[in-house]
């Protein structure tokens, strides 16, 4: 049964993160028209991201996925670097245009100053 939904957001449950998302989604994304998805690492689990993307894809027909890794990660230990962040949210845009060609993809760095990166 279709809901009907534009976007699904997938970022990082790091709480130093919650109040600056909260305030860059209300100004980017219109009210109740996206779903939104916490795991720790973001995009690090590639396999729970695209769970998600197949289950909203599936259940409120979304049009586009929202994806955002942040800076100092726990999730990703020793492997935390902004370039290492940049190559794991491309594999995961590219992964998920391999399986949902009908998906726009949006990559996001977050910093922990409050700022987002878009990732072309």
């Amino acid at each position: 049964m279709a809901q009907g939904c534009d976007t699904l957001v997938v970022h990082c449950m790091d709480y130093r993160l919650q109040f600056p998302l909260n305030e860059w989604l209300a100004v980017n994304l219109p009210a109740n028209s996206y779903d939104r998805i916490s795991i720790a690492g973001g995009v690090y689990d590639v396999f729970d991201v695209l769970r998600q993307v197949e289950l909203a894809s599936r259940l409120h027909e979304i049009g586009r996925v929202v994806l955002i890794n942040h800076e100092d990660c726990g999730a990703y230990g020793l492997e935390n670097s902004d370039a290492r962040h940049e190559i794991d949210l491309r594999a995961a845009r590219e992964k998920i245009n391999r399986l949902f060609p009908q998906l726009n993809v949006d990559l996001i760095y977050q910093c922990l100053n409050g700022t987002f990166e878009r990732i072309d």
